[in-house]
Order: C-alpha cells, then sequence, then structure tokens
C-alpha cells in the first residue's frame, strides 16, 4: 500500500464500493484507507439514463484523478477519461506491484527483518524505483546486488531479492540481426575467418545478452543478437561486427557491415 494521497491526472486502480443515483464511491486499491468519488458526469459520456449498467458493486476499475482535497478527505475521479489501453496498462502495473509485494515478504522472511523496518524498506524501494516490480526488474537486467546496496537497499535484503527476482522474473528481450561479408585472400585465410567469427561471437553485451554468427554463404554471414532492449541490442551488434571486420583488416583482408540484408551487396 502507498501512503499519501495521489496526483492529480493520475491513473489508480479502484473498487466499487457502493453505487448512488449521483455516482459511484470506490476504494483506491494503491491508497492505504483512501476512497474516492465517480460523479455520474464522469462515469461515461453522454447521458447515463441507469448507473449500474456501466459500474456496480465489487467491480475492479481504473479511474483518472481530476482533483485531491486532503483537508476534506476527498478524490474526485473520472471513470470515462480511462480509455482501454490505459485501463490494460494500469491493470497489469497493478498486477506486477502485487506480486512484487509477495515477492518482497518473502525476501524480509527469509532475512527475519522486524516488521517496523518493512514499511521504511518499501519507502525506500518506491522513492528510489517508482515501484516495488521495478526493484525485481533491475536485479536481474541491471546492476544486481550493487546496484540496490548503492541505492540504500541493506545487503542481505538485496541478496534475498535478487535471487528471488532471478527465480521469477522474465526480463523481456529483443532480437535483431545483421550481416557481415568478410573475404581474406590470405593462405590461412580460413582459419583467419574462424579466429574472426569466434572473436565477434565472444563480445560481451552483459547479462542477458548473446551473440550468435551463422553461415549465409560466400562471403556473408549472419549475426544475431538477443538483448534486454534494442539499444543495447544495438550496440552489440554493431560492436559484434566491428570485432569480425577489424579482425580480418589486420589480416589484409576486407569486411563490410549491413544491418539489413537487402542493402548488403557482395563484394569479391
Amino acid at each position: 500500500m502507498v501512503k499519501g494521497w495521489p496526483n492529480q491526472g493520475e491513473l489508480v486502480v479502484c473498487t466499487v464500493t457502493k453505487v448512488v443515483d449521483f455516482g459511484a464511491f470506490v476504494a483506491l486499491d494503491e491508497y492505504e484507507n483512501k476512497e474516492g468519488l465517480i460523479h455520474i458526469s464522469e462515469v461515461a459520456s453522454g447521458w447515463v439514463k441507469y448507473i449500474r449498467d456501466h459500474v456496480r458493486e465489487g467491480q475492479k476499475i481504473v479511474c483518472k484523478v481530476l482533483d485531491v482535497n486532503p483537508k476534506r478527505g476527498h478524490i474526485d475521479l473520472s471513470f470515462k477519461d480511462v480509455n482501454e489501453h490505459q485501463r490494460r496498462e494500469t491493470i497489469q502495473l497493478w498486477k506486477n506491484d502485487q506480486k512484487a509485494q509477495k515477492w518482497l515478504q518473502f525476501a524480509v522472511e527469509k532475512v527475519k527483518m522486524q516488521p517496523k523496518d518493512v514499511g521504511e524498506l518499501e519507502d525506500l524501494i518506491r522513492e528510489e524505483y517508482g515501484n516495488l516490480y521495478a526493484i525485481f526488474e533491475e536485479a536481474v537486467s541491471g546492476d544486481g546486488v550493487a546496484g540496490m546496496v548503492k541505492a540504500g537497499i541493506p545487503q542481505n535484503v538485496a541478496e534475498a531479492i535478487n535471487q528471488i527476482a532471478h527465480e521469477n522474473v522474465r526480463v523481456p528481450s529483443v532480437d535483431i540481426a545483421g550481416y557481415v561479408d568478410l573475404l581474406c585472400p590470405a593462405p590461412n585465410g580460413v582459419e583467419i575467418l574462424k579466429k574472426a567469427l569466434k572473436a565477434a561471437s565472444a563480445v560481451d553485451g552483459g547479462e542477458g545478452t548473446t551473440v550468435e554468427i551463422t553461415y549465409v554463404g560466400a562471403p556473408r554471414y549472419r549475426v544475431r543478437v538477443i538483448a534486454p532492449d534494442y539499444k543495447k541490442a544495438e550496440n552489440v551488434l554493431k560492436n559484434a561486427a566491428k570485432t569480425a571486420i577489424d579482425y580480418v583488416k589486420k589480416h589484409e583482408g576486407e569486411g563490410e557491415f549491413h544491418r539489413h540484408m537487402e542493402e548488403a551487396k557482395s563484394f569479391s
């Protein structure tokens, strides 16, 4: 649960608690002891004849925060201002946070953290990472334990989070490819090409990154890179191609890199 109040314009997950003629009351699932009102004019576009045709008690919905008045304890919400894409994305983020809440509980139980310190830990994670799920993603695709410790997470907790993250989080990846044309007229040209390709395959892109090179047809090779994101994938692809080309050129050969197959024209 997040302490405090939501921000104006924020999308929040809510549970409808009561439907009346003038609107619907909801509980904000992500915020501790916070309730809001969706006025009937914010339930749907156009005239609403029967409000229960749009919302009902117990329904899980996503709303946009229109106004917040902490002094009066009021939160005004809109149901109609949330499109389907926003609804799906917000629900997914909420589900991720629910999973992360359970994982974090496992972590603090593992290190026997005192209950009074757990709340402070959650606040720290939300402040540093934005939400609870993000720290588990960072543990897998980022700097791991070292990154968490740098952010202020105790070493033993960071190690527990890191282990749980690697057991549960699947980091999204991208798969791209490019092509290198390599020629080496030297007597030992075949061996030089093999070493060039081996060096290219060994380019280190960090955790979650792999480089695969396959033969297409003389003098062309396909360089495939799988990485956590496009920026890293593109960098690794270019570095791998450059490594192979530079090695061949050092041995009186030549090489060219082509990002796409249609750009590639054989040279001889």
